[in-house]
């Protein structure tokens, strides 16, 4: 899920699918336009919680 938020009402939006698409050579979210004001809303910033750990269990990997 991605929480944005509007620079100018301070509205927040949660948006769980996002399209992205090029407007005035920037990314945007397409979902991610204010109501009121109709400016695109910014990403919130979130805290890096580092890289997962992921265990390959395929048979062919224990051949070795």
């Amino acid at each position: 899920m991605f929480i944005y938020y509007c620079k100018k009402c301070k509205i927040e939006k949660k948006i769980e699918k996002a399209t992205l698409e090029i407007v005035d050579g920037k990314v945007r979210t397409r979902e991610a336009k204010c109501v009121k004001c109709n400016d695109y809303c910014v990403e919130a910033e979130k805290e890096f919680g580092g890289f997962p750990t992921l265990i390959r269990t395929e048979p062919t990997l224990k051949k070795k």
